[in-house]
């Protein structure tokens, strides 16, 4: 891992990322996602956190967006920052799906975009960005190989805190 600067090790000590599956592999239906994520969400407040990174996919991270969004509304020092894996991640997705991105994009507090164009590696390199720049990760995970298990792998190696919401 780089070495970070004062300012940025302060920032990353009151970081939390989100990762999780996709909706079609999710084994609950989405409120009851949504309660334990805004369960966790409003637990790493309560512990100091105060900025927050989504990823931007279908699914958890925009549904983990939205909860943090919603806390913002009352809570001036909370931030929303989207890791985009590149650029037109949302165009092939349903219409609903594009206009939740969308919106979350705009209400965001900034905007990283990893690559121009699609490519596999684009997302472990979001990934990876995301936990390389928080303290806490808070993930939906079933047990399923893929993205969200390797991100989960990198963040135990790297000794940053985990939380697991197995549902």
């Amino acid at each position: 891992m780089a070495q970070l600067s004062l300012n940025e090790e302060e920032t990353r000590l009151k970081t939390c990322a989100f990762t999780g599956h996709r909706p079609e592999k999710l084994n609950a239906e989405p409120a009851v996602i949504k309660r334990a994520l805004t369960l966790e969400i409003d637990i790493a407040i309560a512990d100091g956190f105060t900025e927050f990174i989504t990823g931007m996919a279908r699914g958890v991270d925009l549904w983990a967006a939205e909860l943090v969004l919603e806390r913002r509304k009352s809570n001036a020092c909370i931030s929303l920052f989207c890791a985009v894996p590149y650029e037109g991640f949302e165009q092939k997705w349903a219409l609903s799906w594009q206009n939740l991105y969308h919106d979350v994009l705009s209400e965001s507090n900034g905007v990283k975009i990893f690559e121009k164009h699609f490519s596999y590696s684009s997302f472990q390199t979001r990934n990876r960005w995301m936990v390389d720049h928080s303290s806490r990760v808070i993930a939906v995970y079933n047990g399923e190989k893929g993205g969200t298990k390797n991100t989960l792998d990198y963040a135990r190696k790297i000794g940053i805190d985990v939380r697991i919401l197995d549902i």
